[in-house]
């Protein structure tokens, strides 16, 4: 998803203006990368309650806070990602606008 993202702002910032049909295109994708923020959320969400739940575990057993150790990796690298789309995501609303002529 960085590669795609990545190469559709850099085509996007080739062109000066965009045609109505762009810019309707750039709207659907803005959909599309909305989306894909929000399931990125969920899990990410999903994955801090369960590394939390396996933290408390680990109290009772110390083997539970393996399973933590690994979904806290998993968590990170959900937060570096979502960053990521997060920002890019809002990069394309400013994009919109600009190329929209506001």
């Amino acid at each position: 998803m960085r590669k795609y993202i990545t190469e559709y702002l850099n085509q996007l910032n080739k062109n000066k203006t965009l045609t109505k049909d762009q810019l309707q295109d750039l709207l659907i994708k803005i959909n599309f990368f909305q989306h894909e923020r929000l399931i990125h959320l969920i899990v990410t969400i999903s994955f801090a309650f369960f590394a939390l739940i396996f933290l408390i575990l680990g109290m009772v057993s110390y083997y539970f806070l393996i399973i933590f150790a690994i979904l806290l990796v998993f968590v990170v690298l959900y937060i570096y990602h979502y960053y990521f789309l997060e920002n890019s995501v809002q990069y394309l609303y400013k994009l919109y606008d600009l190329k929209k002529g506001k």
